[in-house]
């Protein structure tokens, strides 16, 4: 791509993105935004269509109103058309294949073949998949009809892709935070949790509805030990609505239910960094989507990732690469019991997830030892936002 410097493009980016299933999009999409604003110190304008569901992780901000800004990001609210007046940045990711408005890319073109004039980098930022034909489509460009390229920017995990969403101080100030079980005791009380103490078993549930999850509350009742299972209004507790007193609709924040050693606390809905820490202080984490399924492999704690469905079960070829990568340096019979229990919570397959389930007790501490070390390992050397700055810098 050819830079004329003779007139350069405001130094900021441009980020949008359309929230689907209410968080996973723009979950991914505010990391990278304040990451990129923070260690960077890039000024980034991020366009979201839906500001209501984006308040949910993002608690202090206003859905009725078009523009704020937090952690030095200018949040807009994305309206077809602008109804504000645009002003192109250096760089123009589309989110996930979101459709930039028609207006924005005719400014594009239009800078495109202006002499003298230099053309932003414009990016699709897709979405992670462990599968092997992204190290060869990652950084493709893709000449448009406006004559500008499109370059396709693939996080993965191999060092050939655009790599994983992770904060310099992340690891830091997990190993800090789990140093000391006060801190995840203290969390608990914040998130209006009863009853908890530091020994008891806590697993984090935050899926789609699957039977496999009323299956596995089933066996938790009858465990030896506590167990906590702390659930947010949602998706999850549809699947459990045969275990509850109440409608789910009548569930409030800090509500628990005891069903033999089971308890089942409701969660409120918390903002990104509390969410980290919540992984961080729970034994095990059930985690949907691709946001959270990254979080819970850096909070270094054995985890199930429900993904979501596709047609012709084409999300389980998805589960599958990702099982094979993750269990590289695992002994085969751990790799065979967390695989097949990740399986079957993703087919729904009751019987299979409780029998693998209780098969994972005598693996526990080989699973929490790679979990551990996983992180590092995936992290390749460089995180997405280093590696994405670095791809700009050489277009």
């Amino acid at each position: 791509m050819s830079v004329h410097h003779s007139n350069p493009l405001p130094p900021h980016w441009d980020i949008f993105c359309t929230v689907v299933d209410n968080y996973g999009d723009i979950g991914v999409t505010w990391r990278l935004a304040k990451q990129l604003a923070s260690e960077y110190g890039i000024p980034i304008n991020l366009w979201v269509d839906d500001l209501l569901s984006f308040s949910h992780i993002l608690p202090l901000l206003n859905p009725a109103k078009s523009q704020q800004e937090f952690n030095g990001v200018n949040i807009f609210h994305w309206e077809n058309p602008i109804k504000i007046e645009y002003e192109a940045g250096a760089v123009i990711i589309e989110a996930f294949a979101c459709e930039l408005p028609s207006q924005v890319k005719s400014i594009i073109g239009q800078l495109h073949i202006q002499p003298d004039t230099q053309t932003p980098i414009w990016l699709n930022l897709e979405y992670l998949s462990a599968e092997k034909w992204v190290d060869g489509c990652h950084g493709l460009p893709s000449t448009q009809p406006n004559g500008v390229k499109k370059w396709f920017y693939f996080p993965g995990f191999s060092p050939k892709t655009g790599g994983l969403i992770c904060e310099t101080q992340l690891f830091k100030q997990r190993d800090q935070w789990q140093a000391d079980p006060k801190h995840k005791l203290a969390l608990f009380e914040q998130l209006g949790l009863q009853g908890i103490n530091a020994q008891d078993r806590v697993i984090s549930v935050f899926s789609y509805e699957t039977p496999a999850l009323t299956a596995l509350c089933e066996l938790w009742q009858a465990s030896s030990t506590p167990i906590h299972a702390l659930i947010p209004k949602g998706r999850s507790l549809h699947s459990l609505s045969s275990l509850l007193p109440c409608a789910i609709a009548d569930l409030m924040p800090g509500q628990q239910f005891t069903l033999g050693n089971l308890t089942i606390h409701i969660l409120p809905m918390t903002d990104q960094n509390d969410f980290d820490r919540l992984l961080w202080s729970c034994d095990f984490n059930i985690v949907r989507g691709e946001d959270s399924f990254l979080r819970a492999q850096w909070a270094a704690k054995p985890f199930i990732w429900h993904i979501y469905p596709q047609e012709d079960d084409y999300h389980l070829v998805k589960l599958q690469a990702f099982m094979q990568i993750y269990c590289d340096n695992l002994a085969p019979e751990i790799a065979t019991t967390w695989s097949e229990v990740n399986s079957a919570f993703n087919c729904g397959d009751t019987n299979s997830v409780v029998m693998h389930w209780q098969q994972l007790n005598s693996v526990s501490l080989p699973l929490t030892h790679h979990a551990i070390k996983w992180p590092i390992n995936a992290l390749n050397d460089a995180d997405l936002a280093s590696r994405l700055v670095q791809f700009v810098n050489n277009c």
